[in-house]
């Protein structure tokens, strides 16, 4: 079996330090530009507009019924009954349900995209367990019509993941879902970037077919330590330049890897993990791992044995993202509950998100969040919609950090809104209208908001 090659990194990292010396005139400060592809998103519209007469589900456990929502400047200004406002559109949405914009944390679109043809397929850079330099927002295709039918469902925000062949597959980015011409024209802006790991079998599968390490769980782990300790030693490198520099004194920089300026991001706290992860011991061990090396968990992904460990999620504040009836697949997918998210969301303080890793029930999330409801309250649970609502608006915006901006309908926060045509977790229901940031995107009943692609079929 191979091993893991030792890193010559550190070496280099001690050499570069080994330069400081107070004398001749400083050299210029070495900065690291931790955003080289900046959002370029803008607001469509910022008129005004009031619905009215709705049941509306805040996505922080309420329902009020007969409320009114009011949107100034892309912003939820006021939530409550009788609003006496004056609004530039008034939208009378009697009989109709409104929700904060639907939130799907784990998606391929983009770079899985369709039409699925060899030459789009660009998710997975299987070239090495450890691919932390690769960011899929540099495989993002925004023409993939999977974003405007997800937009029919009401999905206002989404994470763009790499996949999980490898133990650190490399950034993801979250996005608003409108339409735009550029990756950059749809990211969300200020959200902070995550890094996809994986566990279990596919990193094992990928590379232990080839004898190439890891070919097994105790590969997997030793192939994150490994990682982790050369990424604490890079963090500490340019720490250490830049107290030198800051001192007066005039210091080499230290050689710059991509690889672990994104590692270092998730030591700093500034890079989210999403971590691709089936078994409950696996999920603890990462955990653990996290522990050891000073950083934080993030959300676990697929989880289909996240309620064995529900306390040990709530209590070290980890979001599962989570199928409502996937399961059975593959081993590590086995051992599954169809009240899987409902025994995590029971657990005081836990973050229970239903996710999708698919181009089609992306588009009815509010359908995979139903089918949890009713499963789980036939064994005894007493869910109604405004607790389900949560799996798939305020819940999944924590998992992505973006909890402060999206995903409820309270004041200050983006306007990310859906009118629906009845009772969201029925089978029945359509998303009717469509808001990000207070701007129409979609209208089922106006072509004008109902954006095409050239790359589907059936088009007028």
């Amino acid at each position: 079996m191979q091993k893991f090659a030792p890193s010559v990194l550190v070496l280099a990292l001690g050499a570069a330090l080994a330069g400081c010396q107070d004398q001749g005139p400083q050299k210029d400060h070495v900065k690291i530009n931790k955003n080289p592809y900046p959002s370029t998103y803008t607001v469509f519209d910022n008129n005004s507009t009031l619905i009215t007469n709705a049941t509306v589900l805040t996505g922080t456990g309420e329902r009020l019924e007969q409320a009114d929502v009011f949107i100034v400047d892309g912003k939820i200004a006021q939530v409550g009954k009788d609003l006496n406002v004056n609004a530039d559109n008034t939208i009378d949405a009697q009989g109709k349900w409104v929700t904060p914009g639907i939130i799907d944390v784990h998606s391929h679109l983009g770079a899985y995209p369709s039409p699925s043809v060899e030459s789009h397929q660009d998710g997975n850079e299987m070239t090495s367990p450890n691919t932390a330099e690769v960011w899929v927002e540099h495989s993002v295709w925004p023409q993939d019509p999977g974003f405007n039918r997800a937009r029919e469902g009401g999905i206002t925000t989404l994470q763009i993941l790499p996949g999980s062949a490898n133990l650190f597959g490399g950034r993801a980015v979250t996005l608003k879902n409108v339409p735009a011409h550029t990756m950059q024209a749809m990211k969300f802006p200020n959200a902070p970037y995550g890094l996809k790991m994986a566990c279990g079998e596919n990193p094992k599968r990928v590379y232990g077919s080839n004898k190439i390490a890891p070919q097994t769980r105790m590969g997997n782990m030793a192939g994150y330590r490994q990682a982790w300790i050369e990424a604490s030693e890079y963090k500490s490198a340019w720490e250490q330049y830049d107290a030198a520099h800051a001192a007066g004194l005039n210091p080499d920089a230290p050689k710059r890897d991509i690889k672990y300026d994104t590692l270092r991001g998730v030591l700093d706290g500034e890079v989210m993990i999403h971590n691709h992860c089936y078994k409950a011991e696996e999920m603890a061990m990462m955990i653990d791992l996290a522990k050891e090396f000073n950083y934080h968990a993030g959300t676990f992904h697929h989880g289909i044995e996240a309620y064995k460990i529900a306390d040990l999620l709530a209590e070290n504040g980890n979001c599962a993202a989570l199928w409502p009836d996937w399961w059975g697949f593959k081993m590590e997918a086995y051992d599954m509950v169809l009240e899987n998210v409902a025994i995590v969301d029971a657990v005081k303080n836990s973050c229970a998100v239903v996710h999708s890793d698919s181009d089609t029930t992306i588009q009815r999330l509010n359908h995979e969040a139903s089918k949890i409801m009713h499963t789980a309250n036939q064994n005894g649970f007493a869910l109604k919609e405004q607790d389900a609502i949560k799996w798939i608006t305020y819940n999944a915006a924590k998992s992505l950090g973006v909890e402060k901006e999206t995903g409820s309908l309270s004041q200050g926060k983006q306007a990310d809104v859906v009118i629906w045509d009845k009772n969201p977790f029925s089978v029945y229901a359509k998303a009717e209208t469509v808001y990000v940031d207070g701007a129409k995107v979609y209208d089922r009943n106006d072509e004008k908001y109902q954006a095409v692609s050239d790359f589907m079929l059936g088009q007028r």
